[in-house]
């Protein structure tokens, strides 16, 4: 998509199919450069374009709270909206030419790219409690129970007979810390769950896997493909279909984001690109795909996000491009 002369003069509900189509292209994680440079093109065409592209990144935010009970109330739309999320890899001529079809159609739309930000993910709307971009924070569920929430994650309580059995971990990162012994403290992500009575474990729910790490005392989770039983510095991952064996994890470098930091240890430089992602309002975007295998080692605080991607920059000896809305091109 590249602007033209007949851009300048669009319609008045052009513009914002228009914008709205570039806002799923930069959502959509397949940019390349030639995109990003037509994108700027198109922006800079006329004051009209920057207002429109400015007014749907509003509009989609402001739909947040309510699509996701939109999702919730409507099982056609919901299951609608997982085809397309299943679907998602399609390439990107089909891309670009469904985007133009979808921005017509009137109405809530409900397609989502959840790891942008940029629209609500199914369930949003039933969340209890949820954090931004680098946000954490650290909740008191009951006298004895005590959460924290990491960047973008989102949990709903469990409730029996009216008392707090657990939560649900819909997506995100959390760490659980059971101040004294008790009933089982469940939580639920994904197909598994995991108990614990007392001590203190981290789960971590994302893009269909869930890795549970146990850092004092014992746990248990419990999960169709068979159950594990974890001690301190023990750890076991999931999906929907299968269940891991035990692994012994370094318990400093798990809960290094509970101390305001990042560590890796001989990490691909496409994941630790898709970590820092998770805590830095924009994206980054690595368009070096041979760069993207190289191994990274290393400690990064969370306050210093930038520092560290121009010490990656300059190890690598890519060239980084910035562009509105925090978009960072690395080549």
């Amino acid at each position: 998509m590249t602007a033209s002369a007949d851009d300048r003069d669009a319609p008045g509900d052009a513009l914002p199919a228009q914008a709205r189509v570039w806002l799923r292209l930069l959502a959509s994680g397949e940019v390349k450069a030639s995109d990003a440079e037509a994108f700027q093109r198109w922006l800079h065409t006329s004051e009209a374009h920057r207002a429109a592209f400015h007014e749907v990144k509003q509009r989609w935010a402001a739909l947040r709270p309510v699509s996701g009970e939109y999702l919730r109330t409507r099982p056609a739309a919901a299951a609608a909206h997982e085809r397309a999320l299943q679907g998602r890899n399609f390439g990107r001529r089909a891309f670009l030419g469904a985007a133009v079809s979808a921005a017509a159609v009137a109405g809530v739309a409900v397609v989502a790219y959840p790891q942008s930000g940029l629209w609500p993910a199914a369930g949003e709307g039933t969340a209890d409690e949820r954090t931004a971009v680098g946000e954490q924070r650290t909740l008191a569920l009951a006298s004895r129970v005590q959460v924290t929430l990491n960047t973008q994650t989102r949990i709903r309580r469990e409730r029996a007979a009216g008392q707090l059995t657990g939560i649900d971990l819909l997506s995100g990162e959390a760490a659980i810390d059971l101040l004294a012994e008790g009933g089982p403290f469940g939580v639920v992500a994904s197909a598994g769950r995991s108990l614990a009575h007392a001590g203190r474990f981290e789960v971590r729910h994302l893009d269909g896997k869930v890795c549970v790490t146990c850092v004092e005392g014992a746990l248990r989770i419990e999960h169709p493909a068979g159950v594990r039983a974890l001690q301190a510095g023990q750890q076991a991952v999931y999906d929907a279909q299968s269940l891991s064996g035990i692994a012994r994890v370094a318990l400093e470098n798990v809960s290094a984001w509970r101390r305001g930091e990042l560590v890796f240890d001989q990490t691909r430089l496409a994941e630790v690109l898709a970590e820092i992602n998770r805590y830095r309002a924009g994206r980054v975007l690595l368009v070096n795909g041979a760069a993207g295998e190289k191994r990274v080692s290393g400690r990064f605080r969370l306050a210093s996000l930038d520092s560290a991607l121009a010490q990656l920059e300059h190890t690598f000896g890519l060239r980084a491009r910035s562009l509105p809305g925090g978009l960072l091109l690395l080549s």
